[in-house]
């Protein structure tokens, strides 16, 4: 190697320590003016994670005690210890429990859950004779029962002497329906009686 090779060999090596060097005070720098701030960013982030943690081992926990509750209750319908159990941990499994209770016990329970809402309306609904309750279930599309809905309104009708009325209704029951049996047995019954 060459005196100049040498030089400019020794130059390319204080540029790159010159180069670090410059890079290691900036970072230094940088920690110094923000190191409470990031100090404080890593804690929330690790509070933030065990927390989250911390929270999904609760509802994991609380889960599995309203899941046991519930078969507790689904044991004996009367165990309050379990109901109470069930209004504490989730409500929704309380809404069902109430829902299971009053029907066993052919009573009316207010229910919140949207598809146990509408049965106990349905079954209210039958109980009563009511064609106007009937009426709103049977046009909501949503409601599974639908068409139970039509064909109990067309049979309070059958009772009451609306024969004509009931077959223009027993005709709203789709073919594909699984009510579709129980109306055309309804309508047999119906053309009988004109």
């Amino acid at each position: 190697m060459s005196m100049k090779e040498n030089v400019d060999f020794i130059k390319q090596e204080l540029t790159t320590e010159e180069k670090f060097l410059e890079g290691t005070i900036k970072v230094e720098r940088f920690w110094k003016k923000y190191k409470l701030l990031i100090i404080g960013v890593a804690i929330i982030i690790v509070a933030a994670v065990g927390g989250i943690n911390y929270k999904k081992s609760v509802d994991a926990s609380n889960k599995i005690a309203a899941n046991e509750a519930m078969n507790l209750f689904l044991k004996d319908n009367k165990d309050e210890k379990a109901l109470n159990t069930l209004k504490e941990l989730d409500k929704r499994l309380y809404e069902v429990a109430l829902f299971i209770k009053a029907s066993k016990n052919s009573e009316i329970a207010t229910v919140n859950v949207p598809y146990l809402k509408e049965l106990m309306t349905y079954n209210e609904a039958i109980s009563k004779n009511d064609l106007n309750k009937l009426n709103e279930l049977s046009m909501d599309n949503r409601f599974l029962l639908k068409e139970f809905a039509i064909f109990n309104k067309a049979m309070i009708l059958t009772q009451d002497g609306k024969y004509e009325e009931a077959k223009s209704i027993l005709k709203l029951i789709p073919e594909t329906s699984q009510a579709n049996q129980l109306s055309q047995l309804l309508m047999h019954h119906i053309e009988a009686k004109l």
